[in-house]
């Protein structure tokens, strides 16, 4: 039982344990798997919010700063889901993924290019060879408001355009609701429809409510084959938050520890600045541990974090800013 405390392509380990016996018998049924959920340790509220505000007062020293600032670039999903997304607006963004600052070779490049489905092959044609992962986000995103062949179908688009990595958003009406059966099949089913691409589940912690539906939500997720859970679409307020990301690292930690297997955390949506994508490095170190700092184990879902990183970047090189025009993605 949990404590109460790749690219994405390798966040699963390619050997492991495999699950014990719990783990199996928690997915045979719908009453099982209420049962282990519903049997996970509650979250001290107070206890969970007070240790993430004292982690994000930790400093950083400025050689470690730099090292932290290169590091989170490589984790950024570089992102566009906006209504009027074009092709152009996407080989911007591609451009932008494979080189963030081109007066700098040696800043690393993004983790990966995060679009819609019919966009997908756009991205992978410009990225091809690159390095940087291609991710579609499917399953009627963002509302996940369809029915299951519509949602394998938006998936099955998707991975047949190239894309890597598949971001599903979970149906939070019947988690809310108690049918986690229905939750689960239908992220065994996505999964199975990604092939080789990797799986990110949305949770949208924002509407689950608290702390302990996040905790389920996320062994759920884990439970049923998610290589990375996420926060959030980054449609719904509120995004990602420290304390939530805490309860996701636990669980992916904890997850760990009971199968060998290492899978990921993605915060997305509100980090939009350096300072706080440092809080979260140091949360995941922290809770989970070192060995997921690293693009494969974690990633930032974000549009304008990376030209805060750039141009934090820049004035520790040179000791003064750059305006935002130099680091732009536009």
């Amino acid at each position: 039982m949990p404590s109460g405390s790749t690219t994405t392509a390798q966040a699963t380990d390619a050997v492991s344990s495999g699950p014990p016996p719990e783990l199996i018998e928690a997915s045979r049924d719908e009453t099982s798997l209420r049962r282990f959920l519903h049997a996970l340790p509650g979250i001290d509220q107070v206890g969970l919010e007070q240790r993430a505000a004292a982690l994000a007062t930790r400093s950083v020293k400025k050689d470690a700063k730099r090292w932290a600032i290169d590091t989170a670039i490589s984790m950024v999903d570089l992102t566009t889901l906006e209504g009027a997304d074009t092709p152009g607006k996407v080989r911007a963004l591609t451009a932008k993924a494979r080189r963030p600052d081109p007066e700098y070779p040696d800043v690393p490049s993004v983790g990966a290019v995060c679009v819609y489905p019919d966009l997908a092959e756009v991205a992978v044609r410009d990225l091809e060879g690159t390095g940087v992962g291609v991710a579609a986000v499917a399953t009627a995103f963002p509302s996940g408001r369809s029915n299951r062949q519509v949602k394998l179908a938006d998936t099955t688009m998707a991975v047949e355009a190239g894309a890597t990595e598949i971001d599903m958003v979970i149906d939070r009406g019947a988690f809310l609701t108690g049918r986690y059966g229905r939750v689960f099949e239908e992220i065994q089913a996505v999964k199975a429809a990604c092939g080789g691409a990797h799986l990110k589940v949305i949770l949208e912690t924002g509407e689950l409510a608290t702390y302990d539906n996040v905790r389920r939500a996320s062994w759920l997720a884990l439970l049923a084959g998610a290589d990375f859970i996420k926060t959030s679409t980054g449609k719904v307020s509120p995004a990602a938050t420290l304390p939530v990301t805490h309860v996701m690292l636990q669980a992916v930690r904890d997850w760990h520890a009971l199968t060998g297997e290492h899978r990921g955390v993605k915060p997305a949506g509100g980090i939009r600045n350096t300072k706080d994508a440092i809080r979260y490095l140091v949360a995941v170190r922290e809770v989970a541990g070192p060995a997921w700092l690293a693009p494969r184990l974690f990633r930032f879902g974000a549009s304008s974090l990376l030209n805060d990183l750039l141009m934090q970047r820049r004035r520790l090189l040179t000791g003064h800013y750059s305006g935002a025009d130099y680091v732009s993605v536009d």
